[in-house]
């Protein structure tokens, strides 16, 4: 009789896979980005002329021709669109019309503030709506519960720079125990931080209170409340967990929303960040600064939701068989 065939893994087929995911997802992250900055460097020039705000209203017609052939800006469109595209994987970005700087050290000098603006903000968002989440999912249908949502609704109707204005008058001019605008110490960053994350924190309490619910009426919840596993036990060893990879996704968008929500908030609370940097840029038609300030965003977007997809196989292991 023939011994019956035994199934052999093949660890070296399943890593491909996974490598062949993982290039599939970083080329169509770079085809993201081309598109991006060709939306960019097009509509950005639809604006106007930029020389006609750089010289006076009295200058002369050859004095205009002067500073375009300075700027690049007289020669033909592709030209200028080919060493736009040719000069990006080296980070050549061009020089600011209005800086008469190379852009990407404009770009980089502002980067830090905006970062910081929005990891505090992230952090914040993340202490009140995980808490507030999981407090919710297990007090579903109670006084609570209905707390949470209310809180959660407010939280996604109210414009984020009517919070700002709102914190100032009451934190800085009322009570003026904090400063109302500028950049410094941890005094500073608390009323940025804050406005930034009043909209994060409802859409992340409300994802995970919906999540955690459809994972608490599992069969396996109840196999450990059925071992005596207290509620904290169950929620924070086997809940939290599983119901974590909707409110990973969600997180990783919220970064992004972070740093294109940190426009607005910067100019209320006039932090010099890449935000702030970015609306001078659009009102002086800086075509250079713009296209990177719009470019430095995107990237940062698809870069974030590429991490969030790689690690999905970290917290479910059947997305790693699949990939």
């Amino acid at each position: 009789m023939t011994a019956p065939a035994v199934p052999v893994s093949r660890p070296a087929a399943a890593g491909t896979g996974v490598l062949r995911a993982v290039a599939t997802k970083v080329a169509t992250a770079v085809v993201v980005l081309f598109f991006v900055a060709t939306a960019a460097f097009f509509l950005v020039r639809l604006s106007g002329d930029p020389v006609k705000l750089i010289l006076p209203p009295d200058a002369t017609a050859h004095q205009e021709a002067t500073l375009r052939a300075s700027l690049g800006l007289d020669r033909p469109l592709l030209a200028q669109y080919l060493d736009y595209l040719g000069g990006l994987p080296r980070l050549r970005l061009g020089t600011s019309l209005v800086y008469d700087q190379p852009v990407s050290e404009v770009l980089f000098s502002r980067v830090p503030a905006t970062l910081e603006l929005a990891g505090a903000a992230l952090l914040v968002a993340l202490a009140i709506a995980v808490p507030a989440g999981t407090y919710a999912a297990t007090r579903r249908g109670r006084a609570g519960d209905s707390g949470v949502m209310t809180g959660v609704l407010i939280g996604q109707s109210t414009p984020a720079f009517w919070v700002g204005i709102l914190l100032i008058l009451v934190f800085a001019v009322q009570w003026q125990v904090l400063p109302a605008s500028g950049y410094g110490g941890l005094e500073h960053l608390i009323l940025p931080a804050v406005t930034l994350a009043v909209y994060s924190v409802a859409v992340i309490a409300r994802l995970l209170r919906s999540s955690l619910i459809d994972v608490l009426g599992s069969d396996f919840i109840r196999t450990a409340r059925a071992k005596g596993l207290g509620t904290a036990g169950v929620v924070l060893s086997h809940g939290l967990r599983n119901a974590a990879l909707p409110v990973v996704t969600v997180v990783g968008l919220e970064v992004g929303t972070l740093l294109g929500g940190a426009i607005l908030t910067e100019q209320v609370f006039s932090w010099p960040g890449l935000g702030r940097l970015t609306v001078e840029a659009i009102q002086n038609r800086d075509f250079p600064l713009v296209q990177a300030a719009v470019l430095f965003f995107a990237a940062t977007f698809v870069v974030v939701n590429l991490l969030v997809d790689l690690s999905y196989t970290l917290l479910d292991p059947r997305v790693r068989v699949t990939a």
